[in-house]
């Protein structure tokens, strides 16, 4: 995916998720992972401690970049919650090409759910 095509699903991507969780304010990355992460574990629960958002945010994390190759599922624990092996470390990157990197697997990962359509 190129840059232009990342940015065009990026901000559709966002704007979906704004409408449909935020009441129309504008969703960072760090919102979306969020949401994923609620998705992931998906056991219905509403509220989650401050640990738990936490571990949320690092289950999306694994999720989406799985596909890159850094991280592989292992299995659910007792509780229901994923837990991911590292396959590789992250390259080192700067900020702005972290985010590049993050929002392209969410993008990646959101078309695979059918949440996002590319044309």
């Amino acid at each position: 995916m190129n840059r232009e095509e990342l940015k065009v699903s990026w901000d559709n991507l966002v704007r979906e998720f704004s409408s449909r969780f935020a009441d129309g304010d504008e969703m960072d990355l760090e919102g979306i992972l969020f949401l994923i992460g609620v998705q992931e574990v998906s056991n219905g629960k509403k509220r989650f401690k401050k640990d738990e958002k936490v571990q949320l945010m690092h289950v999306a994390i694994c999720r989406v970049l799985e596909p890159f190759g850094y991280y592989k599922f292992v299995g659910l624990d007792d509780d229901g919650w994923p837990h991911y092996d590292v396959l590789q470390s992250l390259p080192l990157l700067k900020p702005g090409e972290q985010g590049v990197l993050m929002k392209e697997a969410v993008v990646l990962y959101s078309i695979e759910q059918g949440w996002l359509d590319v044309a």
